[in-house]
């Protein structure tokens, strides 16, 4: 069963986690005092045998393995393999754990989607849920030693409910040599096609919701098994393993206390008992240790998942959701707060401080300016007129160093948008005009003087000078040449309507 200590680290306070080392189920002690006494018994043993057995020139030969080992144990790369290794097996684990099939949003789905007070509805309802309950059984059953003692056969599976004798020799007859988990999942989509067919699904949308969320649910079935056949790739756990195991035993004949009357360095004191090296073993083992508990959490450790618990609980509420709780609903009333402008539930004495603190705003309400910084200020250069405003910020576009052929060509765009300009004004302008719409109606001439309406007060723009094209040629010599003919050219458009596009882009292809 998992060991939970939320409860103990609620607040966190002076040696919150120290209350915590004291616990002996799902401990590290627990898993790891084994290992700890096989590594203190050889060192110990290595120690006797330095001290008692062994000759002085032996001891020579001993001393000098000792400095070699422990020269060159720091090479191998502990900390950072193991440290990549379990966290990629903590968060494997973690996404097993997502993988887990709950019914909760699918049993939601049932009871919503397919209708019936009746006996039949019932049926329906109840039998799509064992099949969906059926299915996560069949699969944790292939991947969880907990769920495969329990149901140990298919027989047990029927005998516990799950399966009626009908559907296991549909089952059985079926011919395939792969993990069958997916049947209850096609049984499913056939009957919730039949409920369909006799009006207990109402219409297709419910029918599309209620299979979108069993291929989810299929999805985390299939998850599941494939969490369990591709397992972290053997060659890392090897690696990581014997980086652990050659290390620690590198530090068995590396880490003795060597005679200090020999005068070796960093060899000045004589103890027993390595403290800080059962502390690093404690620390590197131990954290191997966590990484082969949690890369199979299927399994019965103190900390795997409770798949058994898991299944009960599922099949359960699935039954009491489509089942006693279909159309149950309590008599509607008005809330508590139905006439209240501002609705807020009470506070205990425990919790009644909460009502003295102010509620967030967001992190800039606190931000005091002072008060000349909060003046709105007139950009420079907006006091002119629009088509300086225009033509200097193009000018500042442009790159420096242009020349007078990148001026002449802003010059003729600047009056292209002048002559859009006054389109664009004399179409909008002229309908508000105080001059316009005369009682009589009669349109009198307008004399509000505006450059931008009267064409008589507008600068007269010169005009681009025609492209050069090639001369024209002699007509050729011939028999009989024909005539030519005239094409009359159509009269020059005036302004173009707001609301039609501007050709001030044909203009500038003329213009280029």
């Amino acid at each position: 069963m998992t060991v939970t200590y939320t409860a103990r680290v609620a607040n966190a306070r002076f040696g919150g986690f120290s209350q915590l080392l004291l616990l002996w189920r799902g401990s590290i002690y627990k898993l790891l005092w084994r290992e700890l006494l096989c590594f203190l018994g050889f060192y110990m043993a290595l120690s006797a045998t330095y001290r008692f057995v062994l000759t002085e020139e032996q001891k020579r030969h001993f001393e000098k393995l000792v400095i070699y080992c422990d020269q060159y144990a720091s090479l191998i790369p502990v900390s950072f393999v193991l440290g990549f290794y379990v966290t990629l097996v903590v968060h494997r684990w973690w996404n097993q754990y997502l993988c887990m099939p709950l019914p909760d949003a699918l049993m939601c789905v049932v009871v919503g989607t397919v209708h019936g007070r009746d006996e039949r509805g019932r049926l329906y309802r109840r039998t799509l849920m064992r099949y969906a309950g059926l299915s996560a059984v069949l699969i944790l059953r292939s991947v969880s030693t907990a769920v495969f003692k329990r149901f140990p056969t298919i027989d047990h599976v029927v005998e516990a409910g799950f399966m009626t004798r009908e559907e296991r020799k549909k089952f059985e007859n079926l011919n395939s040599s792969y993990n069958k988990y997916w049947v209850p999942c096609v049984w499913f989509s056939n009957l919730a096609a039949q409920a369909r067919r006799e009006g207990r699904i109402r219409d297709n949308s419910a029918l599309k919701l209620l299979l979108e969320e069993l291929n989810v649910f299929r999805g985390k079935c299939g998850m599941l098994f494939h969490y369990d056949w591709i397992s972290v790739p053997l060659v890392y756990t090897q690696v990581v393993t014997i980086a652990v195991y050659s290390y620690f035993l590198a530090c068995l004949i590396g880490r003795q206390f060597l005679d200090p009357a020999q005068g070796y360095k960093d060899h000045n004191l004589d103890l027993c008992v390595p403290i800080f090296t059962l502390l690093q073993f404690f620390f590197y083992a131990g954290w191997l240790k966590v990484a082969e508990q949690l890369i199979n959490p299927f399994g019965e450790d103190d900390d795997d998942f409770e798949t058994n618990f898991l299944i009960d609980r599922n099949f359960q509420v699935s039954m009491l959701a489509v089942d006693e709780m279909y159309d149950d609903l309590a008599v509607l009333e008005k809330d508590l707060y139905w006439d209240a402008a501002e609705a807020r539930a009470p506070y205990t004495a425990a919790t009644a401080f909460l009502l003295q603190q102010p509620s967030f705003q967001g992190s800039t309400f606190d931000i005091t300016l002072p008060k000349e910084d909060m003046q709105f200020q007139r950009m420079e250069g907006l006091d002119g007129p629009l088509g300086d405003a225009q033509g200097d910020f193009l000018q500042r576009l442009l790159p420096a160093g242009t020349g007078m052929a990148g001026a002449g060509l802003l010059g003729r765009r600047l009056s292209l948008l002048r002559r859009k300009n006054s389109c664009v004004s004399e179409a909008s302008i002229a309908a508000s005009c105080a001059c316009a719409g005369a009682p009589d109606g009669t349109a009198p001439e307008c004399s509000c003087g505006d450059p931008l309406l009267d064409p008589g007060l507008r600068e007269p723009e010169p005009e681009p000078p025609p492209p050069a094209g090639p001369e024209p040629s002699a007509p050729l010599p011939g028999p009989a040449a024909e005539p030519f003919t005239t094409v009359s050219m159509p009269a020059p458009r005036g302004p173009a309507p707001p609301w039609l596009p501007s050709p001030i882009g044909e203009e500038e292809e003329n213009l280029a």
